[in-house]
């Protein structure tokens, strides 16, 4: 059982994500962007994706763990030809103290910022990337909430060969922390416990979005998925709104311009 192959193939969609933030940075800015920096990169399977999209694109990616860096190099990284692999470059650092600079995009996705969970911390990582961007860069990141993202829940999605199982296992209204875990099962009912354990602070949109706009950008825009009339359900595509939904469960971008 490989959680990170499982990760990939039920958690991200990485072609949607960057299909996103193409088209969100030209339509700001009026030109495609370049150079990308995806934060808490993991297998940096979305930097990997930014790179075949197209000759000229560069991307870096930051993560403190080693392990699963070098799964990234060994399974997503290897399997790109040559100059894709010239063009992509993983570093093991603080995401504080990220070496990369100028850049035109960096990404912080998954939610995995909310791993700073006191108001100063959060303040200072925004700066750092806003200090890390050009004059006309741009900060994407994503979030989640709804009224069921506060209270303790299991939920389980059929995947291809296994199913992926999504665990709130506490949450502490007093400061919004919460305990979370993805745990998976092979159809042939092999159990992986715990694969990924996250201890994070549960951010409203609002506490984001001024922090950001505190923090120095210019911008930070929430865009809301929309929804299909047949299903009821939403339909991907992510436009900037004022207005949301108080669905039981819902994931937004946050589009901060420098």
């Amino acid at each position: 059982m490989d959680k990170h192959y499982f990760y990939q193939n039920s958690v991200q969609c990485v072609e949607a994500e960057i299909d996103f933030v193409e088209a969100t940075y030209k339509q700001l800015k009026g030109r495609d962007a370049i150079t990308l920096r995806e934060d808490f990169c993991g297998t940096a399977q979305t930097a990997c994706e930014w790179v075949q999209r197209a000759d000229d694109k560069q991307a870096w990616g930051v993560d403190l763990d080693p392990l699963v860096m070098q799964w990234g190099e060994n399974n997503n990284i290897a399997a790109m030809t040559g100059s894709q692999q010239a063009r992509i470059q993983l570093s093991q650092a603080d995401v504080m103290e990220a070496p990369v600079k100028k850049l035109d995009v960096v990404l912080a996705m998954n939610f995995s910022y909310f791993i700073f969970m006191q108001r100063d911390l959060m303040l200072q990582y925004f700066r750092s990337v806003k200090d890390s961007l050009n004059e006309d860069g741009v900060f994407f990141l994503d979030a989640f909430g709804g009224y069921e993202a506060a209270k303790e829940l299991v939920e389980e999605r059929e995947c291809d060969g296994f199913t992926y199982i999504w665990e709130q296992a506490s949450f502490n209204p007093i400061n919004s922390e919460m305990q979370c875990y993805i745990h998976f099962e092979t159809d042939e009912g092999v159990r992986m416990n715990k694969a990924f354990d996250y201890y994070w602070r549960l951010w409203t949109l609002p506490e984001i979005t001024e922090m950001l706009l505190t923090a120095g950008f210019k911008t930070a825009d929430v865009y809301w998925e929309g929804t299909d009339e047949k299903t009821g359900e939403g339909d991907g595509v992510y436009c900037k709104s004022k207005q949301g939904t108080a669905d039981a469960g819902w994931v937004c971008y946050i589009v901060a311009e420098k």
